[in-house]
């Protein structure tokens, strides 16, 4: 069973051909950035499961009888789907038909079920010198098989345990972000084995594992540990290093206002933006490491002010006197912003459902 949707953004890749052996989120979403930008992307799912998994997980207020949830079509805008049962010889056959013509493979099959079909890295690229293989893992050691989902990493990474309110249970994000980091790192690699393609003609194999996508993404906070012997604690939305950043004040009309401080002039600005000049002149406000030392006291002064008027007045007034600042928006708010709403990707599925998603490639080039 095939379908095809072709709606190209922008079609940088035309021409290139994409074979995807992956599922849930990281490797689809490898698989859509090239979509997006033109190339011809086969998504090959299993048909004795019904597909790639995401297809089955659906919110309580989904149609189940949909042939794809919202979930799954965040990452499969724009592809071939073809189903087949690669434990056959017909449909491996096929499958391996369009290996033979593809520039790119996308894969998330175990190392051992890959080399059991014939759709390993070093199967394919014996074949095909030219054959770009991008494998994703969960793991960095290439022995380890163990299954992982996105919790699992935020978990191991340090994410969850510095992720939540102080005092209280470690929080997952609620997006899978080491899924989009790895997609991001994947993506990477296989545009520098391009450009290597085109120096060479040679193609390559591009591993990104989960975990070590997590590890290199702790930034400053894995550097707080490395330099400082500080282990990052949950602070909630505030920031270990600089204060007031991620502070949340409520407003006269119940709403809350996020203050995000980078640089002493900010925080002038603010102490003029608020009528607190006076601040400037406490030693203990007028460097940013004092403010993260006396943080709670810097922001009980704050929230007093900040009651006083509503949420759109101290916008404007933030805007005014360059102090960053924002709402917190929920999911409808966020597509009211024209940004967002350019955004948007439509496809129809087959059966007639009406899908919609964001694009994954903001940039520009000119």
């Amino acid at each position: 069973m095939i379908y095809v949707k072709f709606q190209m953004n922008t079609p940088f890749f035309q021409g290139l051909r994409v074979v995807e052996f992956a599922s849930v989120l990281a490797g689809p979403a490898v698989g859509m950035f090239f979509a997006e930008l033109g190339a011809e992307v086969i998504k090959i799912e299993n048909k004795t499961t019904g597909g790639d998994v995401t297809r089955g997980w659906k919110l309580p207020g989904e149609d189940p009888a949909t042939a794809a949830s919202a979930y799954f079509c965040s990452v499969n805008w724009g592809k071939q789907h073809l189903f087949l049962d690669l434990n056959t010889p017909g449909d491996l056959q096929q499958a391996l038909d369009f290996c033979a013509s593809a520039d790119i493979v996308i894969s998330n099959f175990k190392p051992s079920s890959a080399q059991r079909l014939g759709v390993d890295a070093e199967t394919l690229r014996r074949q095909y010198p030219r054959l770009i293989y991008a494998q994703l893992s969960a793991f960095a050691d290439p022995e380890d098989e163990s299954p992982a989902f996105d919790v699992v990493l935020q978990a191991e990474a340090g994410f969850m345990y510095m992720n939540g309110e102080a005092g209280r249970a470690p929080v997952k994000m609620p997006v899978a972000l080491i899924d989009l980091l790895a997609a991001h790192q994947l993506k990477e690699g296989i545009l520098l084995a391009l450009l290597q393609l085109a120096r060479t003609g040679s193609g390559s194999t591009v591993t990104v594992s989960l975990m070590e996508s997590a590890l290199a993404s702790l930034a400053n906070q894995a550097t707080n540990w490395l330099m400082a012997g500080h282990i990052p604690q949950r602070l909630g939305a505030q920031h270990p290093n600089i204060a007031p950043y991620g502070d949340l004040f409520p407003c006269a009309d119940g709403q809350q206002i996020l203050l995000a401080v980078g640089t002493e002039r900010q925080f002038q600005q603010l102490c003029r933006c608020l009528g607190l000049e006076s601040l400037l002149q406490n030693p203990d406000f007028q460097t940013n490491r004092a403010r993260v030392v006396h943080r709670q006291a810097l922001n009980q002064l704050l929230s007093a002010v900040f009651t006083q008027k509503n949420l759109a007045e101290w916008m404007r007034l933030c805007k005014e006197n360059g102090v960053p600042a924002a709402q917190i928006r929920d999911m409808a708010s966020v597509f009211e912003l024209p940004s967002a709403q350019s955004m948007i990707l439509e496809e129809n599925l087959p059966d007639g459902t009406k899908t919609r998603r964001v694009k994954t490639n903001v940039f520009k080039l000119s």
